[in-house]
């Protein structure tokens, strides 16, 4: 099995990546709007500090950021009185994009943005937004919201080939009088957008968010699912516990899959050493030790099956216990930091925890 593994992280990276794929969301709205703040609200990595973005038109800008499955093109001009020809250059380059035989390629869907407090649509708006709907899903997104007062029912009418729009404050605001205006609509403005986004890129746009755990967890299970369902049926063979040659790859896989959906960035290093740490027998570190030990006892009888082989229902426990923990560290790591602020080590000793415990 040592022999075999570096081969096996190798193929459950591809395959991970495959299966996350990738998302591409176009992002339109005046100057002064909010559009950073609100990127940066909803995406991993500060995504919109990373810089002015790969011009594609006069006014779109492509950015991109290593390790999140995310590109986002941010339109301007909308201020620009012959905004007819920005459109026009904006409207060719999307139907290009979209005409591609590729799908990771298509613009899937777009967001346009209006600030309540300016409380009028633009026919730029307007025109935008008819634009974009021939071609994908569009949400209006109704930035620094904080007084309605009939603003979004004005815009749903003046834009209705929008999907819906959604009030968003992306920060918390302290106004004059001490009164605090908490983040709203962001939690709504995912689930919408997960509605929408095609089949394909919805692990893409999960593990690129980060407003939800909810969301990564749920992606997460049904990986677990086809992990236990896939370690039952290499559990109806007898094998030896110490080298389950079928029970690596599946759960190998089962890691990579979850990691990717999280938003982590997944490469051959850190998969290695998670697996050492964790699955492989002689190589495994205290955690891969405790967790085969724990875990046992949750399983009375496991231990003496004849000849020490799993049973298929024991293969699919152990494995669907050991894919939940990693989902509980995770999540607890994600609860109260950015992913950019999460190291290998912090995955491994909280991992550690659940199985000291």
């Amino acid at each position: 099995m040592s022999e075999n593994i570096g081969k096996i992280i190798e193929d459950a990276i591809k395959k991970a990546m495959k299966d996350r794929g990738e998302v591409n969301v176009l992002i339109a709205g005046k100057t002064g709007v909010g559009k950073s703040t609100l990127i940066n609200a909803v995406f991993q990595g500060n995504f919109a500090t990373t810089g002015q973005g790969k011009p594609v038109t006069q006014e779109t800008r492509e950015i991109k950021k290593d390790g999140i499955p995310l590109t986002l093109y941010d339109t301007r001009g909308l201020e620009l009185q012959k905004f007819d020809e920005t459109f026009k250059e904006l409207e060719s380059f999307v139907t290009q994009k979209n005409n591609d035989s590729d799908p990771m390629k298509h613009i899937h869907m777009a967001w346009i943005c209006i600030d309540e407090s300016s409380r009028r649509v633009e026919d730029a708006e307007i025109e935008l937004c008819k634009i974009l709907s021939k071609h994908m899903p569009v949400i209006v997104i109704i930035t620094k919201a904080s007084a309605d007062k009939g603003f979004r029912l004005e815009v749903q009418n003046l834009l209705k080939s929008a999907k819906n729009v959604i009030r968003v404050n992306s920060l918390a605001q302290t106004l004059d009088d001490g009164h605090i205006i908490k983040p709203t609509g962001l939690n709504e403005l995912v689930e919408l957008a997960m509605e929408i986004v095609p089949e394909g890129q919805k692990n893409a746009f999960v593990a690129a968010q980060r407003v939800s755990i909810t969301q990564k967890k749920n992606k997460s299970h049904a990986i677990v699912v086809a992990a236990a369902s896939a370690a039952a049926g290499a559990g109806a063979v007898p094998i030896p516990f110490s080298d389950a040659a079928l029970l690596v790859p599946i759960q190998v896989g089962m890691l990579a899959g979850i990691t990717a959906v999280f938003g982590f960035d997944l490469n051959k290093s850190f998969l290695s050493t998670l697996v050492s740490s964790t699955i492989t027998g002689a190589g495994a570190t205290l955690i891969g030790k405790t967790i085969v030990s724990n875990l046992l006892k949750m399983f009375p009888g496991a231990g003496s099956i004849a000849g020490g082989a799993i049973a298929a229902a024991t293969a699919s426990a152990l494995t669907v216990a050991f894919g939940e923990a990693y989902i509980s560290t995770l999540s607890y790591l994600l609860k109260d930091k950015d992913i950019t602020e999460i190291s290998q080590d912090d995955i491994l000793a909280e991992l550690k925890k659940r199985y000291e415990k």
